[in-house]
């Protein structure tokens, strides 16, 4: 059984699954069709109450919130996806290098890890913003920095575990060098690690992208994101308190859904939480 298949198995990770697949579908639809313009204002339509034709209501300038929460989609898309990428390989990388390098490497790729992580990933990204301007990029770049660190901290550990391995001291021996061994051996073995880290970053991600555009440091204003409705609405709490309420379950449950995927996907590739033999039968295939 594929690990997907044993995934599918799980209701949280079902569940989680259905949800990640229609907010990337509905930002692949927002791409050709909105119910209205995001761009279109109409100030005698401001705060409609939900009905037709506004199903979620209007924001505070006569906007179709649906239409907004669907645009904004693609931007959350975009930031998980883009920050998880990013975190995954500077988390592979230095991972890497802190645990097949020489000692005094991997010491000071230690101490690095750990001295970035001490820094909050918001902050980092805030301070980023300030110099470059807020934009998507620096949304990407500096969560995924950030979270790449600790992807490193935890496959670090886990690579050290797999090179310790019978098969790969037989690939050593055999000559390959540590490159091959790496990429043929080592990666490979280490593969659900990295899968259920670029989840939980991906997570964070968009977390981090709301508080950003929040706080006027993430996407600009020309385009709709989950945050700038936050932000938008929070002058008019006192009066429309609901106004909070869609663009609020949209981050909650996609950070949500991402967060059990992960752990989802952690029980569907661990042998001694599923119950399954994929270690065991992967291994004579790396030997060979």
């Amino acid at each position: 059984m594929t690990a997907l298949a044993r995934l599918w198995r799980i209701p949280v990770g079902r569940a989680a699954l259905i949800v990640v697949a229609v907010v990337a579908l509905t930002a692949l639809v927002s791409l050709v069709w909105t119910p209205f313009d995001t761009r279109r204002a109409d100030a005698y339509a401001a705060w409609a109450p939900p009905g037709w034709p506004h199903l979620l209501g209007t924001d505070g300038t006569g906007r179709d919130v649906l239409s907004l929460l669907m645009a904004g989609s693609r931007i959350t898309v975009t930031v998980a996806v883009g920050a998880g990428l990013v975190a995954t390989v500077i988390g592979v990388l230095l991972a890497a290098l802190g645990a097949l390098t020489a000692r005094p490497v991997r010491e000071a790729v230690a101490v690095f890890v750990d001295i970035l992580i001490a820094f909050p990933v918001l902050l980092i990204a805030m301070m980023i913003a300030a110099v470059w301007g807020g934009s998507l990029w620096v949304v990407i770049w500096s969560v995924g920095v950030g979270y790449g660190v600790n992807i490193a901290r935890v496959a670090r550990v886990e690579l050290r575990r797999v090179n310790r391995a019978d098969f790969v001291m037989a690939a050593r021996a055999s000559g390959l060098s540590r490159s091959q061994i790496l990429t043929h051996h080592l990666l490979p073995n280490a593969a659900p690690v990295f899968i259920v880290q670029l989840s939980w970053s991906m997570a964070a991600a968009v977390l981090a992208e709301a508080g950003l555009s929040y706080l006027g440091f993430g996407a600009p204003v020309t385009q709709p994101s989950w945050g700038l409705l936050l932000s938008d609405v929070q002058n008019y709490l006192t009066l429309h308190p609901t106004s909070v309420l869609w663009p609020g379950i949209a981050i909650t449950l996609t950070v949500l859904a991402l967060n059990l995927l992960g752990d989802a996907l952690r029980e569907a590739t661990d042998p001694t939480l599923s119950g399954g033999r994929r270690a065991q039968a992967h291994t004579p295939e790396v030997i060979a």
